[in-house]
This record gives structure tokens, sequence and C-alpha cells, in this order.
């Protein structure tokens, strides 16, 4: 049996479509069927259900408002909550599959792609609980699988994508930030490899996995409009300040993902198999 929480968010929904297709069986779950942030609730859930695999995509994501408003609700979901299903998951044996960000890097490295053993050193409060979480994790569990991924786009939920596409149908020029780097990741592409991991019986521990190549997002915006009109254009960081410090360069190694046998598509390849799906 596989538990999935966070089943109707963006990577959730995407995981339920592939196990669909891979005819496999499932418990999708979000707050209301389990609360991750109750421990009790949490730990009777899972009991009961006995799951052998949990995927825990269950997680806070709004960045900005993290560093305020937020604050509480990030730490007690990407925290607490991941605590309360590794605690539940270890007790009835079960492998956890855990998503994090390339965030708990602080973007700074010069030499090289971030490996998955490099020094993480997070600069805003949801790579800080996101990095908590992996340490949970990695202290609780005997069977575990931590995926780093970045700039997550898919055919569910909010997304870069969608917003490009939603500001391009009322405005001819857009200006998009050029000196911040890293790997757009296509849920399909992460959910596979959340399947192929299991499947595969691959090693436990820390894996990085995005689509091949990587970009500014003024480049990924580039390739999200090229068949619109509007003009893109590259400016400087600094013209558009958010609360929640952003990594400069955040390009993290996938070859420990390619070693197991894993195809991973191209960042460009992956966006047009998505926005062929949409039509």
């Amino acid at each position: 049996m596989i538990l999935i929480t966070g089943g109707n968010g963006q990577l959730g929904t995407e995981l339920r479509h592939l196990l669909d297709e891979q005819g496999l069986s499932y418990v999708s779950t979000d707050a209301a069927e389990m609360d991750i942030t109750n421990a009790e609730e949490t730990k009777a859930f899972i009991a009961d259900l006995k799951p052998e695999v949990i995927y825990h995509c269950a997680a806070y994501t709004a960045v900005d408002k993290a560093e305020d408003e937020g604050k509480e609700l990030d730490e007690k979901i990407n925290v607490d909550g991941t605590r309360n299903v590794a605690a539940a998951a270890e007790e009835i044996g079960a492998v956890l599959i855990y998503i994090s960000t390339d965030y708990v890097f602080d973007g700074t490295k010069k030499d090289g792609v971030y490996q998955t053993d490099d020094q993480t050193n997070p600069q805003n409060e949801y790579g800080r609980t996101k990095l908590l979480g992996e340490k949970i994790v990695q202290e609780t569990m005997s069977k575990y699988y931590i995926i780093r991924t970045s700039w997550v786009f898919g055919k569910y939920g909010h997304n870069f994508v969608f917003t490009m596409q939603k500001l391009a149908e009322t405005r001819d020029q857009l200006t998009i930030v050029n000196d911040q780097f890293g790997r757009p990741t296509w849920t399909r592409t992460l959910a596979e490899f959340m399947a192929f991991v299991i499947k595969e019986k691959a090693d436990y521990g820390i894996y990085h996995l995005s689509n091949e190549n990587s970009c500014s997002w003024y480049e990924f915006a580039k390739e999200i409009l090229k068949d619109t009109s509007v003009e893109v254009l590259p400016v400087d960081s600094s013209q558009f300040p958010q609360k929640a410090k952003r990594p400069q360069y955040s390009v993290m190694d996938l070859s420990k993902a390619e070693a197991l046998g894993f195809t991973i598509p191209t960042w460009q390849d992956a966006l047009q198999q998505m926005l062929a799906g949409l039509n």
C-alpha cells in the first residue's frame, strides 16, 4: 500500500496520475483526511493504514509569506508535520520519500554544480524549515529518500509557467530577472523519479532531481512565451525586491540520479511536453 501526503497539490496530483497509469493502488490525503501537524492523528492514520511507502508531498511552499505572516504555519507543516509523518512511518517500517529544495543552499557556489553532500546554508525561512525536515528524516528514519528539486512547474496548480502565460494575456512586454540561475523541474519527471527509486530499490539517501540544462528565470520565461508576440526583457533582481532571499545560483548535480539508469529530459523538452499536454 502507498500513502501520498499533500495529494491534491501540484506534485501530489501529478504523482496520483502517474500511479493510476501504472495501475498501483494508493491512498491520497490532504489536511482534511490527515492533519500532519497533529501528531496523534498522523500516528493513528498511518498505523491503521500500514503503508509500505509514503510519498511525503505535503509542504508549505509560500516562500515570501514564510518570512512573516506564514512563518508559524511554515514551521508547523514543514518541520512538525514532517516529524510526525517520519515518526509514524518509522514505527511501521515504511519507506519515506521526502521532497526538499535547492533553497537549502545559499547560492554562492563558484565552482560547478551543487553536490548532494555540499554544505547547506539556507538564506530564507522556507529553505530553513525544509532543511530541518531533511535532518528530521535522517535522524528518524532507517529507510528514506530525500529528493531535492527546484523551480517546479507542471499542469496542476500554480507555477511560473502559468504566471507567465497569464501576464502575457494582458501585456506586450515583460521584464524578468536574469541573474538567478537554476534548473526547472517538470512535476512529471519528478514523480517518475519518485516511483523509480522505489521500483528499483535504489540506495537510500539524498538525491537531486530536476530536468537537464540550467537557465535564468529570464531564459525560462523566453522559452515559455516563444510562440507569442510578447517581448521578454532581462532585468537585475534588485529591480524586484522580495521578502525571501533567493539563491543567485542553485544548479544541482544530477549525476547520482542518472547513475541509477534514470533518463532525465532537458527542461526545454519537458516544457514542450507539458504545454502540449495542456492543449
